[in-house]
């Protein structure tokens, strides 16, 4: 473990920095890749109360990869994702662990 926490010198980590971990967390599958961040998505079912049914709808987050996760998420790979408090305009959730 310490050669984990003397690798990871992310401030904005939730392993090794002062970023924690709250609310809600969903299981997507990663679109798109920036500097730092990922677009993960994942569908949802909808309930539509006139037409009695459930549709299925598609939700994208960003998400911030800390530097100890960012060499083994690639796209399309399964991730876990949890909300914390907004790291910037439109980030307020955090990439935990990488399940496929």
């Amino acid at each position: 473990m310490k050669n984990e926490k003397s690798k990871c010198k992310d401030e904005k980590c939730p392993f090794h920095g002062t970023l924690r971990v709250r609310g809600r967390s969903f299981v997507g599958k990663v679109k798109k890749i920036y500097n730092k961040r990922a677009v993960v998505e994942f569908e949802r079912f909808v309930y539509h109360p006139k037409y009695e049914r459930y549709s299925k709808a598609r939700t994208r987050l960003h998400a911030r990869i800390p530097e100890c996760l960012s060499d083994k998420i690639n796209l399309n790979s399964t991730v876990k994702v949890s909300e914390c408090r907004p790291i910037s305009k439109i980030i307020h959730f955090v990439v935990v662990e990488k399940l496929k």
